[in-house]
């Protein structure tokens, strides 16, 4: 299992710290969560704050837009060479177009579905995208309860992805912790964003990191 710790969660009064700490300690990617205060009822970061992010960060970047015009937002952030950026569904009118652009620079496009969008919904996108970000809390905001009906999507997006595109990775963000990671691992999940439950463990991030890289 690979973790992305979500750097919403971080203490952003000392967020180069914070940063160089989760990639020091073990995580495989550094999640970015871009909220507009419209798609979702919180704001975010901006591409100042990655771009100071970016430089301190060793492990590669994984952005998530929760926002509307999502095209305006791939090329604020594209310049930062993510590994991933990531949209939700439920905002794009035209995905595949879309997901075309996000390859054009260099950068692996990935899909997002809120808790009650069923991944029948991008059967016919999932040969074109990298990785399907199911959220299994509703998106806006850190330290949610988590989701359970998540662990039966991912094994239903599971067989979908089996037979149109092999590759493609499951990630799942919202009320990750040690106590559901094991479900998740056997529901097919591939990456897991973690925000409170690695920045806020009592043990410290390698502790909190490598319980979740079962």
């Amino acid at each position: 299992m690979l973790v992305a710790p979500s750097i919403l969660s971080a203490d952003f009064g000392h967020l180069a710290e914070d940063v160089k700490a989760i990639c020091n300690n073990g995580c495989d990617l550094v999640h970015v969560d871009v909220m507009d205060g419209h798609f979702v009822p919180n704001l975010t970061i901006g591409p100042v704050v990655v771009s100071a992010v970016a430089k301190v960060a060793t492990k590669p970047l994984d952005i998530h837009l929760m926002v509307q015009n999502n095209s305006f937002f791939v090329d604020l952030f594209a310049p930062f060479k993510p590994r991933y950026i990531s949209f939700h569904i439920e905002e794009e009118k035209h995905p595949h177009r879309l997901i075309q652009k996000i390859r054009s620079l260099g950068i692996q496009p990935a899909l997002v579905l809120n808790p009650h969008t069923p991944p029948e919904a991008i059967e016919f996108l999932l040969a074109d995208v990298d990785m399907v970000l199911l959220m299994s809390v509703n998106p806006g905001f850190g330290g949610q309860k988590f989701i359970s009906s998540v662990i039966t999507k991912a094994k239903r997006l599971k067989l979908l992805i089996e037979q149109h595109n092999p590759n493609c990775l499951i990630e799942v963000d919202g009320g990750v912790n040690d106590g559901n990671i094991l479900e998740l691992k056997e529901a097919g999940v591939d990456i897991v964003v973690a925000g409170s439950y690695v920045f806020g463990h009592k043990e410290g991030y390698q502790k909190a990191i490598s319980s979740l890289q079962v």
